[in-house]
């Protein structure tokens, strides 16, 4: 499968695509600047310059399937989580429905299905993830949504503890990359479609815990 990864030099995108490309996955690692290329062919990706603030979506083309893991990130203000984290995603929601890519996946966040329950100054980034989960919810692509908890740059255990549709409010904190781990194991998994999945580090072996519902 050929997956575009959008987003490709941040904290999840350059642990997802060496994982893509053990798993026989053929990675695109779309970023903002062709100063990264190298980064990216080091990783296994095929590089590709796209920028959510101005034209990325031919970086999609001859895609199948697409992940969202793109940030403004914490040094910037709150315009660069509304053009990147929401308006970025709506429009490569949008470029994914025009060029008939049917697989998407977000990385969220954790307490995005209900932002009300956020307080402090977290708030307008975790609503910022709530919109942007909706647009995708609402369209026609076969959409799976990772809601991790903290992240770390710890070592992958390859274990966590996934919810379903459902939060229980608490839990360990999740290393990167099991969350890329996760997004790998959700490619191909039907069980997944559909669903909001809250991540905590946990005991369970990702496809595991990926495979139910229960």
């Amino acid at each position: 499968m050929v997956v575009a990864v959008i987003g490709a030099n941040g904290g999840i995108g350059r642990r997802l695509l060496p994982r893509l490309d053990d798993a026989g996955h053929q990675p695109i690692g779309i970023v903002r600047s062709e100063d990264q290329f190298d980064e990216v062919r080091d990783r296994g990706g095929e590089p590709r310059h796209g920028d959510l603030e101005g034209t990325f979506a031919p970086a999609l083309d001859g895609a199948d399937a697409v992940v969202f893991t793109a940030g403004a990130g914490g040094s910037t203000g709150w315009d660069k989580t509304i053009l990147v984290d929401l308006w970025g995603a709506k429009r490569a929601v949008d470029a994914c429905e025009e060029r008939g890519i049917d697989r998407f996946i977000m990385i969220s966040s954790r307490g995005a299905g209900d932002p009300e329950s956020r307080q402090g100054p977290l708030k307008p980034y975790i609503v910022a993830k709530h919109f942007a989960d909706r647009a995708l919810q609402r369209s026609s692509l076969d959409e799976t949504i990772l809601r991790p908890t903290r992240l770390t740059d710890e070592a992958g255990t390859g274990h966590v503890a996934s919810y379903f549709d459902a939060d229980p409010g608490s839990g360990d904190d999740v290393p990167r990359a099991d969350v890329a781990q996760a997004v790998v194991e959700c490619l191909n998994n039907e069980a997944t479609l559909g669903h909001a999945i809250t991540l905590y580090g946990g005991d369970t072996p990702t496809a595991e815990a990926l495979r139910t519902t229960a």
